[in-house]
């Protein structure tokens, strides 16, 4: 079974960072620009402080009617996700997300950010491993019919 580690090896570096002190206009706007659905908050030193997404303006600006220009991205980020080790499995990644009902899942080796798996990460991986049983499946069936001389 594959791990986050094998994950994020295959997303390669993330690039879609945000300083908290950056008003959320200015996130949306990189967000827009880069078709990506969340930023990953770092402070100034590169420590990482959470997650700006999609779902964070929608609920915290829009619908409490803040100003996108005048709200501060570490405002409204989302700071105590589950988070998850590189050695993690991906059904131990599905499980937190299920349970924490997010979409993200920072990982972390040891106290150092590595990197954040998705819930469509885990959906692309879900469905490798659908059709990499499948094809067995269709291996094994055709081995089959042909030990019966078919």
């Amino acid at each position: 079974m594959r791990t986050a580690k094998d994950i994020l090896q295959q997303k390669g570096t993330q690039f879609n960072f945000i300083q908290p002190d950056k008003s959320v206009l200015e996130a949306i706007g990189l967000m827009k620009a880069e078709n990506i659905s969340y930023l990953i908050v770092l402070n100034k030193d590169g420590k990482y402080m959470g997650i700006f997404s999609e779902r964070d303006y929608t609920h915290k600006v829009i619908l409490e009617g803040k100003q996108s220009a005048n709200t501060k991205v570490g405002e409204i980020m989302t700071a105590n996700l589950a988070n998850a080790a590189p050695e993690d499995s991906t059904s131990k990644l599905m499980l937190l997300i299920n349970n924490s009902k997010a979409r993200y899942i920072p990982v972390f080796d040891a106290n150092n950010f590595v990197g954040v798996i998705t819930i469509h990460d885990l959906m692309r991986e879900a469905m490798s491993d659908y059709e990499k049983g499948k094809q067995n499946l269709d291996t094994h069936q055709l081995d089959f019919l042909k030990s019966l001389g078919e």
